[in-house]
């Protein structure tokens, strides 16, 4: 049986591996993402049962923080910092901001809009450097906050809430 070579050795090749997995990671939590929505009819969706929020409350916000966020990847590509220290120190404010502009959108078009929202936030990472998205990079905390960080702290919730509401 042989072992690996620790990434540490070769800096280049720990950096694609580094996008590589950041890309895969953020693929497989939204597919446990959708699959934790999968067969909720709408009043399911309508729900509330976190803090204010229901489901469809949980796919806005998500959809509007990839939306948020593809301009600061950009900038990133750009050697430039993100966005201005502190824009985002208020999380609750901008959730209730990006919930309050979609309460007037059908569930389907948000599952829709999540759906291209994350399609988008892929390219944007894709577009990224290697040694950008390395484990030590600001930008890897930031899309990992935005697509498989965020995702599982969602679909955990909601797995939770589905398991109390079959009782």
């Amino acid at each position: 049986m042989s072992w690996e070579q620790p990434c540490e050795s070769d800096h280049r090749g720990c950096a694609m591996e580094a996008k590589h997995d950041i890309i895969q990671a953020t693929e497989q939590e939204y597919a446990k993402l959708r699959a934790a929505v999968h067969g909720l009819g709408e009043a399911q969706m309508r729900e509330v049962w976190l803090g204010t929020w229901a489901v469809r409350e949980i796919i806005a916000h998500i959809a509007g923080w990839h939306r948020e966020m593809l301009p600061a990847l950009e900038r990133v590509a750009r050697g430039e910092p993100p966005y201005a220290q502190g824009t985002y120190d208020d999380f609750d404010r901008w959730n209730a901001r990006f919930v309050e502009a979609r309460k007037d959108v059908a569930t389907d078009d948000l599952l829709r809009e999540v759906e291209l929202s994350h399609r988008e936030l892929l390219r944007a990472v894709g577009r990224l450097s290697d040694e950008t998205l390395a484990a030590d990079q600001a930008a890897r905390s930031l899309v990992d906050g935005v697509g498989a960080g965020h995702y599982r702290e969602h679909v955990a919730q909601i797995l939770e809430w589905r398991g109390r509401a079959a009782r």
